[in-house]
């Protein structure tokens, strides 16, 4: 379960309601999001992040349809593919009178829903038509309302004050509730009719249909969130802002690659990752970044960020030009103790809502995440090989520069050659690796690791940093400091395997302790140190050999932790369960030491497992109980479903059954070893940029081997086969 400590006390992700269970309905665009029922109605529940938010505040919190007095049944519900509409199409069902005759026959009248988010508002169009033989008049209300709950309020946290809410009749058409903000931000929700309802109030619309035989009369609904100065929307009309929210998506993705392959449900797969991510990415003032995930982590994080952008480098590197330029804009440039910041640190994550614009939880501007900078410094080095960007890679140089200060002065904190964590107030979080939870760091016994903590994979990360920021030093033709830099390689290395390999548990130390004392316990932490190559190649082969052995894989993909380790739970959220970019860095690194076979298993479990899934969509997480013939994957019930590094997984999971390498400077394509797993007899990668150039591939597997054909090439670029 998500901790996040604070000074009010643990605010926990909540397990009280199962958003697993709930058919939730999520849509979002820019900083709003909304998550419905499968009517597409909003129910007020506890713990529940049902609503309609903007920067984690819901401004609306209740909205119910009912038809005479009645819910309605539904036919079908479904977000489009593209992620842009929810259309939900609903009836009546019988209504009795009170002496039990029947008055109303199901299915008399058909209702279309179709909703969507955009700018900071929700567009919603009702059509109702009349299926009956003769005129029929129908009642119709929508019950609603707005609380300005904060996102951390709903995840538990009990905030000391909080400003009151007052509704407002603004017109025959239009109701406004506004709160009155602790933290001086006006906040305010505005809901418009159209046609005029025949009676308004505070909390209640309601229309008188007098519907002919075959009659469609619409109805529509715009809710506005209006924050600070922000003006509201002066358009209304649902028909005219969907058509610039398609047109605004068909934009963004008209010149990325297109993966096709022979299996259709792996190509569904595909296209809802993609629709995911193009539906998380959203614009800043430094370009495009992928919020991490619905409905908790709707906002910037720095390691979801960078990992995502890892995970899509080869198809999409443009996605990492904005997660660069913004982290390099967010960079820690003095000490805060109360935030976690140190001079070159890189950012945790980000919020807007008001309990952290008050400074009530630290999470406005948190820098907790001892990852984030050597990860920052090693997407700046892979982007640069990618790219050749010269313009991004020189305006965050001297970023790059800082967070390898970091690194030294901070980071390595008692100077061991080791960068470790601690939070530095009680506020903060206690653990501050990818596994955050306050149980994810513990001894063999199950104790909890006391701080300084330096965890296994975080070295492997610093390895990285120094390997590819090395590089780029010599490209920026600062030699000493390349030179310098790859020594720290070296020598990180050779202690790193020194101090970290356990030879009785066959793989790495999940950790070392303040006392330096390792944790040795078998996780899939040591999984990760092969995505970043500090291991050697014996030892790597080891590792690989053990995450597949049946304590660690559960047929739908690799856990967390081993299940012979005392704190092994296959439903807690890290200490057993299944995370998709887990597997994928994974998979990621058994390629990179030639473990094919296995990159190709992991492939297959993660494919199986999505296509389980609700929507063919990979969530967050996944609980590890063993697989089973005849039974799906069993949900996590409040992991983020779409999440943006879990829906770049599978693209990551081809490239490492490729072998791909994208080399810009060299204007290559290389394939390593390039394998297909055994459901898919064909792939085409088209419009995959090189440069300035541009190639289409087809691919198609014999065996176990794979055949590479050139299909077409704009500019100059080469395509290189290694088998």
């Amino acid at each position: 379960m998500k901790r996040d400590a604070v000074a009010g006390g643990p605010v926990v992700v909540p397990g009280v309601v199962s958003l697993a269970a709930s058919s939730r309905r999520t849509l979002k665009h820019g900083d709003s999001f909304a998550m419905f029922d499968e009517l597409g109605d909003i129910h007020e529940v506890e713990h529940s992040p049902a609503g309609l938010f903007h920067h984690d505040t819901r401004f609306l919190s209740r909205l119910q349809f009912t038809l005479e007095g009645h819910r309605p049944m539904v036919l079908s519900s479904t977000v489009q593919p593209d992620n842009v509409m929810l259309d939900v199409d609903l009836t009546n069902p019988d209504f009795f009178d009170e002496r039990g005759h029947l008055v109303l026959a199901k299915d008399t009248f058909h209702i279309a829903r179709a909703k969507f988010l955009w700018n900071a508002c929700c567009y919603e169009l009702f059509t109702i038509t009349s299926y009956s033989e003769s005129r029929q008049k129908l009642h119709l209300a929508l019950d609603f309302g707005a609380d300005f709950a904060d996102l951390f309020e709903i995840r538990g946290y009990r905030r000391s004050r909080r400003g009151a809410v007052r509704a407002e009749l603004l017109g025959p058409a239009e109701i406004g509730f506004h709160y009155q903000a602790v933290d001086g931000l006006p906040r305010a929700t505005r809901l418009s009719f159209g046609p005029q309802p025949a009676r308004l109030r505070q909390t209640r619309a309601e229309f008188e249909l007098d519907l002919a035989a075959r009659e469609r009369r619409p109805i529509a609904l715009t809710v506005q969130c209006v924050e600070g100065n922000l003006v509201a929307s002066a358009e209304r009309r649902f028909f005219v802002v969907r058509r610039m929210a398609r047109r605004a998506l068909i934009a963004a993705r008209e010149a990325a690659p297109v993966i096709e392959t022979s299996n259709t449900v792996f190509n569904n797969v595909l296209e809802r990752s993609s629709a995911d991510l193009a539906m998380l990415m959203t614009e800043t003032p430094h370009g495009a970044y992928p919020y991490a995930g619905v409905p908790w982590f709707s906002t910037p994080f720095g390691r979801d960020g960078l990992l995502t952008a890892i995970e899509m480098l080869w198809l999409e590197p443009q996605l990492a030009r904005g997660v660069l330029r913004f982290l390099a804009a967010h960079q820690g440039t003095r000490e805060d103790p109360a935030a976690d910041m140190e001079p070159g640190k890189i950012l945790h994550e980000v919020r807007e809502c008001e309990l952290a614009r008050l400074g009530e939880v630290p999470f406005g501007r948190y820098y907790g995440s001892v990852d984030s900078t050597p990860l920052f410094i090693a997407l700046a080095g892979m982007y640069w090989q990618r790219t050749r960007d010269a313009e991004t890679l020189k305006a965050i140089w001297p970023n790059v520069k800082a967070a390898l200060d970091w690194i030294e002065r901070s980071g390595d904190r008692d100077g061991d050659g080791f960068v470790e964590y601690d939070r530095k107030r009680s506020s903060g979080l206690r653990n501050q690796g990818w596994k955050d939870s306050d149980d994810a760091v513990f001894h063999v016994d199950g104790a909890l690791a006391e701080p300084p903590i330096a965890l296994c994979e975080v070295q492997g990360y610093v390895y990285l940093a120094y390997r590819l920021a090395a590089q780029l030093a010599a490209d920026m033709d600062d030699y000493p400091l390349s030179a310098g830099l790859t020594l720290k390689a070296q020598k990180l290395r050779r202690q790193f395997e020194e101090t970290y390999w356990d030879e009785e548990l066959g793989t790495y130390a999940l950790a070392l302790d303040g006392a330096k004392r390792a944790c040795s316990v078998r996780s899939s932490n040591a999984g990760q140190v092969l995505f970043t190559g500090i291991a050697s190649g014996e030892r790597a082969a080891r590792v690989a050999q053990g995450l597949f052995e049946p304590d660690f894989f559960s047929g739908w993909g690799i856990r967390t932790l081993s299940r012979r380790e005392r704190r092994f739970n296959p439903a807690s959220y890290h200490n057993g369960s299944v995370w998709p970019h887990d597997n994928a860095l994974i998979a990621l690194g058994l390629a990179r030491y030639g473990h094919c076979t296995e990159a190709l298993a992991l492939t297959t479990a993660l494919f199986d497992a999505a296509a389980h899934m609700h929507l063919r969509r990979l969530p967050e997480l996944f609980c590890g109980f063993e697989r089973k013939r005849g039974k799906a994957p069993t949900l996590y019930p409040v992991a983020c479903a779409p999440q943006a590094w879990a829906a770049v997984a599978p693209f990551a999971l081809i490239q490492a059954c490729l072998g791909l390498e994208v080399d810009c400077g060299a204007r290559k394509l290389r394939l390593r070893r390039p394998r297909l797993p055994h459901f898919i007899d064909w792939m085409s990668v088209k419009r995959l940029q090189i440069g300035e150039a541009r190639v289409d591939l087809m691919l198609r597997r014999h065996d176990s081997s794979v055949a590479v054909n050139l299909l077409a090439r704009e500019g100059t670029a080469e395509v290189e086969v290694m088998l």
